[in-house]
């Protein structure tokens, strides 16, 4: 006779959870009715309106009818409604609509849900206030008084992994590590000699952000086995806000003047650094006066730099403004380096035929 027997298996059951979210905005609006008596007598279905606001992506506005919505009730109420303006139809709201005094205190409130789902739509109260006891109101309140919306919009709910957790991730401080690595000198192994003064620096670091450099420094040229490379034809302060640029991708704050932003917009070419190019190309766009505009635009031409040609050339075409610029030192430099420019400076300055 066979042995029955019953055993029970511990079993592990997974757990998950989710909830759903409904976000709210919630704002308020203002509107100050001055002289209201004056408004009487425009007309049942005639209505004021306060400036437009905006919830969330949504616009609206509030309407007042002194003489009531409706004809047939005879002017007896004060009408107020919400208008939806504009945004996506279908938007759930709940709003309060507040009638205040002159000192803030609420004379008359009323509280409504409504979905919108038309733009030009609009809800309230036909019947918000008796006019004989806003009357009274008016007197004690020189004859005015505030119509305050309090609108909440509801967004379509969203449900959320409970599982999920939500870090907070810090801002990018990679430059300021590269910065710091730059100015510790820690593992560098490449010296450059630029007008007598030592830079030191990593050469894949280089490598990485110019392919001059990495040509340079890994290619078949004799400075890959050089432990210092003499760059003789720029000034150290140029070299050394190249060097910052390379390890932070920012400009040094050294680097204001016009002559230096030139200077480092010739060396970002030299070393196939477009991003730094460009960044120097639109400040110099921004510096042109009349003793610098003829080397700016010789810089542009020589650097194949349109954006910052176009930005001279149009300079020069201001009334009076090439007759000064012609005695400068940097035009006479301009006429014997780039004669092939003096033909489109005339086009521009040349008035049409």
């Amino acid at each position: 006779m066979a042995n029955n027997s019953t055993s029970s298996v511990n079993t592990s059951i997974s757990e998950s959870s989710s909830r759903c979210l409904t976000e709210c905005v919630t704002t308020a609006h203002n509107f100050e009715v001055i002289r209201f008596s004056k408004l009487e007598g425009m007309g049942a279905g005639k209505f004021i309106s306060s400036s437009t606001f905006s919830v969330s992506g949504y616009d609206w506005n509030i309407r007042v009818y002194p003489d009531e919505w409706k004809e047939e009730d005879k002017a007896a109420h004060l009408s107020v409604f919400l208008c939806f303006c504009s945004g996506a139809t279908g938007v759930k709201v709940e709003y309060t609509l507040s009638l205040l005094e002159k000192d803030g205190r609420i004379s008359q409130i009323a509280s409504i849900p409504n979905t919108f789902w038309t733009v030009g739509g609009y809800w309230g109260r036909d019947k918000f206030i008796e006019k004989s006891k806003l009357k009274e109101l008016l007197s004690r309140n020189g004859d005015c008084f505030t119509i305050r919306c309090v609108l909440t919009v509801m967004k379509e709910p969203r449900t959320e992994d409970l599982g999920t957790v939500i870090v907070p991730v810090p801002q990018s401080d990679m430059h300021t590590h590269f910065a710091s690595m730059l100015k510790d000198g820690e593992g560098v192994d490449v010296t450059f000699s630029v007008g007598g003064q030592l830079f030191n620096a990593h050469r894949c670091v280089l490598a990485a952000r110019s392919s001059v450099f990495k040509a340079v420094l890994f290619g078949k040229m004799k400075e890959t086995t050089m432990k210092s490379i003499e760059i003789d034809d720029m000034e150290p302060a140029i070299f050394e806000a190249l060097l910052h640029f390379i390890y932070t991708d920012s400009l040094s704050c050294d680097v204001d003047q016009i002559v230096a932003l030139q200077h480092l917009f010739v060396a970002a070419d030299r070393y196939g650094m477009d991003r730094l190019k460009a960044i120097c190309e639109g400040k110099l766009c921004q510096r042109i006066d009349v003793q610098t505009v003829a080397i700016t635009l010789t810089l542009a031409e020589q650097h194949d730099a349109v954006h910052l040609k176009n930005a001279c050339l149009r300079f020069l075409s201001s009334q009076g403004v090439l007759r000064a610029v012609k005695e400068t030192d940097g035009f006479k430099h301009l006429t014997t380096s780039c004669p092939s420019i003096m033909m489109d400076i005339l086009d521009k300055v040349a008035p049409p035929s």
